[in-house]
């Protein structure tokens, strides 16, 4: 079916071959921006003639008359058509758009995008029309049947790759479909030369919302949680290994007794391990020293293990320098090389970092299998430079739905056990050979699973406030119990509470010597019944969780005080101070006092409250925003603090503080540079004013105030990093406080939230910027 001109307009006739074949040699195709019309008047193409450029459109448009009704055909920016007809709705003409254009004259199908009028609004709808005649109406169902199955097997398929989006999302990449001759349009450019980004930010802003609009915001289903089911559908690609070692180039060498030699591949490798901490203050250590000894014998061949009898007579030198010129080759990488391996990651990201939960498409934490290297731990840690050896699939437990896709394991290799339990959170796990402790491939932050336990975690905290009163009595009367292990109960529990003391779990021999509450001994305090003016004093000194030091002079009840005495009366300074008590004695008996109360949540719960009362007392209405989020920092601090949550002061600390403080020596030049200018100012306003003079001193005086601005944001810059040299915010932030009440205050005070959580804890606290009105109390 085709339109001709018949002279009084055009009408359908039956595709003729040969003017088909014809029509084709004169005209260009679709994809190259042209149509197949023909015009309805001798008027119309002598139009077309004139206008070769647009092969007969003038202004993207075609008028034409037919069975006696005028019509217009525009062709839309971004390559589909619009018809309209004279004394019709947009929407009657919808079904001849698609008969007389959906084939082009040969009777073929056509994709070319046309957009309709929605009958019930304004709202336009992009359809990739294909029509599709199929005479057996039987035989076009089975056929609609099969191609719907198949594009339920591939929309998970696509899902996980991230490939399929929300219809809208679909709908609004085919909008933005162009032509192949379609020209795109230029960026305007401003004066100063830069690209005018009106439009275009617009649009980001746009996109950012629908894209926030699409999330899953699991938190408005309600509590969906059915006997200890964490999911009932999760699909997974698997953990992604570490690459194959590659054996070191022919001129670089490793020496011993100075001689080269050349070592197993086995040996090579771990051999690269220390070379590339030759310069670390690790490989000093005697005890690191020691242990990678004795793990790098066990990988040599029987050859190395006969010549190397000593690590002092090995010389890693030319391996340190092969591996600290490739880093320096990476970093003087050429732009193009630096972006081909950011779409590699990107890529990688893409194909495992991402799983399908539910039927929601979630990020995964870390996907990386850890690859093999030596183990450092922190402080003192007795197995420091001990061999981490390499994890194969063999070593693996995948964990996913039954009907999922299995993972595929690397090729010819097997995994350990794949199971389908649903009542754990992981979906990938191992045990490293070190410590002996399973690791695990979990979800994301900002996916349902995280944020639910933070979620739940953060009530069962807030509960705690009903009942507080009740167990703070009840802990008080076991001070004076005649039962040794009812009274160091009590003794704990006032410190857990007080202090925010970590409970401290039981320890092997050969882990590093770090203690909390339950497990101090009696060389970790001192008593002093009068220090620095206070009474009833205890000075604590002990490495706590990280092998971080606790140190604290605490002013106590003084019944604790004198239970203190008893407990370490007749006890040497490696006694245990609670020998009665331990942290599963402790928490079982927590949570008889409430359900789920454990030391952790007492501590969540006094650095949530104790970062609310501080917000309170800091915060002022006229403060400036940056006034506002020192306040916020200060306050933040205080939890740190009570939390222990320290750090050594940043290696760059002191060059940064030196740029700002020559930064806030340059503001002061300013500052006075602009005074002189505006007394200047205002000596000529006085001596010939006008309206000009007025507005110059105007000038001035904002130039002034502006600068006085900077500066003062700059000062608060100093102050906030110099008390928070050796603090470290973040932790308590992500762990231990409540997310709302920080939301809240940024509501109530009108402080951007990107003030205070960046990008990927906004993501991780999506569920509690959604749901907190300023008004939370937590």
């Amino acid at each position: 079916m085709r339109l001709e001109d018949s002279g009084n307009g055009l009408k359908r006739t039956t595709s003729d071959p040969e003017r088909d074949t014809d029509r084709k040699k004169t005209k260009k195709s679709h994809l190259n921006g042209t149509t197949e019309l023909n015009g309805g008047s001798n008027d119309m193409e002598s139009k077309s003639k004139n206008n070769k450029e647009d092969n007969g459109w003038k202004k993207n448009e075609k008028k034409g008359i037919n069975s006696g009704q005028e019509f217009t055909i525009k062709k839309e920016k971004d390559g589909s058509y619009k018809k309209s007809i004279k004394g019709l709705s947009d929407s009657s003409v919808k079904n001849c758009i698609k008969e007389e254009w959906a084939k082009d004259s040969s009777g073929a199908e056509k994709n070319i995008p046309m957009k309709e009028e929605n009958e019930v609004g304004n709202k336009i709808l992009d359809k990739d029309h294909h029509h599709t005649s199929h005479p057996d109406k039987k035989r076009h169902k089975d056929h609609k049947s099969e191609r719907g199955k198949d594009k339920k097997d591939k929309k998970k398929e696509k899902l996980l790759n991230g490939t399929l989006q929300e219809k809208s999302s679909r709908n609004e990449k085919r909008k933005h479909h162009k032509v192949d001759d379609e020209e795109p349009k230029k960026k305007k450019v401003s004066k100063g030369g830069r690209e005018d980004k009106g439009r275009t930010g617009k649009n980001s802003e746009e996109e950012k919302k629908k894209d926030e609009n699409s999330k899953w915001k699991w938190w408005e289903e309600g509590n969906n949680s059915n006997d200890g089911q964490k999911w009932q559908t999760l699909e997974h690609r698997g953990p992604l290994f570490p690459p194959e070692y590659e054996p070191l180039p022919n001129n670089v060498s490793f020496y011993y007794g100075g001689e080269p030699m050349k070592l197993s591949l086995a040996a090579e490798e771990v051999a690269t391990f220390y070379a590339k901490m030759l310069e670390h203050e690790y490989t000093s250590k005697e005890a690191f020293q020691k242990n990678f000894f004795t793990d790098w014998k066990e990988v040599m061949s029987d050859d190395d293990r006969k010549t190397i009898k000593k690590l002092s007579k090995c010389d890693f030198s030319e391996l340190h320098k092969y591996f600290v010129n490739k880093s320096e080759e990476k970093k003087n990488m050429s732009k193009q090389e630096k972006q081909a391996l950011k779409e590699e990651g990107s890529r990688l990201t893409e194909e495992y970092g991402y799983c399908l939960l539910d039927g929601h498409r979630e990020k995964i934490g870390n996907f990386r299998v850890e690859p093999p290297g030596l183990f450092r731990g922190r402080g003192e840690h007795p197995k420091m430079g001990k061999l981490k050896k390499r994890i194969h699939s063999v070593d693996v437990i995948i964990n996913c739905s039954k009907d999922s896709k299995i993972p595929a394991p690397p090729s010819g290799k097997k995994w350990k056990r794949v199971q389908h339990d649903n009542t754990v959170t992981w979906l990938a796990s191992w045990v490293e050979n070190v410590q002996k402790h399973t690791k695990y491939i979990m979800l994301n932050p900002s996916s349902k699973l995280k944020g639910e336990k933070d979620w739940q975690k953060y009530e069962v905290a807030r509960s705690l406030k009903l009942e507080v009163d009740s167990i703070r009595h009840q802990y008080q009367q076991d001070w004076s119990s005649r039962e040794m292990k009812t009274r160091q109960r009590g003794v704990a529990l006032y410190f857990i509470d007080k202090l925010a003391l970590r409970a401290g779990n039981e320890k092997e021999d050969d882990t590093a010597d770090t203690v909390g509450c339950c497990s101090l001994r009696v060389e970790h305090i001192s008593l002093h019944e009068s220090l620095d003016g206070q009474e009833w004093v205890v000075e604590f000194d002990f490495l706590g969780k990280d092998s971080i030091r606790y140190y604290n002079k605490v002013p106590v009840e003084k019944r604790v005080f004198k239970s203190l005495k008893i407990f370490m009366e007749n006890k040497d300074p490696e006694d245990d101070l609670f020998d009665r008590i331990s942290t599963t004695y402790l928490n079982k008996k927590l949570n008889e006092y409430m359900t789920g109360l454990s030391a952790k949540v007492f501590r969540t719960f006094n650095a949530s409250t104790t970062l609310q009362d501080q917000l309170s007392k800091l915060t002022k209405e006229d403060m400036t925003v940056e006034e506002k989020i020192l306040s916020y920092n200060r306050a933040n601090r205080a939890v740190a603090i009570l939390c222990n949550h320290q750090r050594a002061a940043p290696k760059t600390f002191e060059k940064s503080m030196q740029l700002l403080q020559e930064k806030i020596q340059k503001k002061k030049e300013q500052i006075e540079q602009a005074k002189k200018e505006l007394k200047k100012a205002k000596k000529a306003h006085k001596e010939h004013p006008s309206d000009r003079s007025k507005k110059l001193v105007e000038q001035k005086e904002n130039a002034v105030r502006r600068l006085e601005e900077q500066l003062k944001k700059l000062e608060l810059q100093v102050t906030d990093r110099e008390e928070n040299k050796v603090i470290a915010l973040g932790t308590s932030k992500l762990n231990y406080l409540d997310p709302r009440i920080s939301v809240a205050w940024c509501k109530k005070y009108n402080v951007p939230i990107e003030k205070i959580y960046n990008k990927t804890q906004r993501e991780k606290f999506a569920w509690a910027i959604d749901m907190t009105d300023a008004d939370f109390q937590f």
